[in-house]
């Protein structure tokens, strides 16, 4: 444990943003799991599935959770799984 002050407080700081994090990640995996098993599937929503998985990419890059060209790859992924779905 840090004996300085501003030290404390970052081990403290940096505590939240991980946790706020570790949510909005676990929140992207799960929607994108579920894009891909409606497309598997051939689910009837499976267009609103992969829109609501893209926006979630978009909202974690511009978070800084991911790279903007990590996130443009794997929004053509999914573009390209619901493109070869229809």
């Amino acid at each position: 444990m840090p004996n300085i002050k501003s030290a404390k407080k970052r081990v403290k700081v940096i505590a939240v943003k991980t946790q706020r994090n570790k949510a909005y990640n676990s929140a992207l995996k799960t929607q994108i799991k579920k894009a891909n098993a409606a497309v598997e599937a051939n689910a009837d929503n499976k267009a609103e599935e992969i829109r609501l998985a893209i926006k979630k990419v978009d909202m974690a890059a511009a978070k800084g959770l991911l790279h903007k060209n990590t996130a443009a790859r794997r929004k053509s992924a999914l573009a390209k799984k619901l493109n070869q779905a229809n």
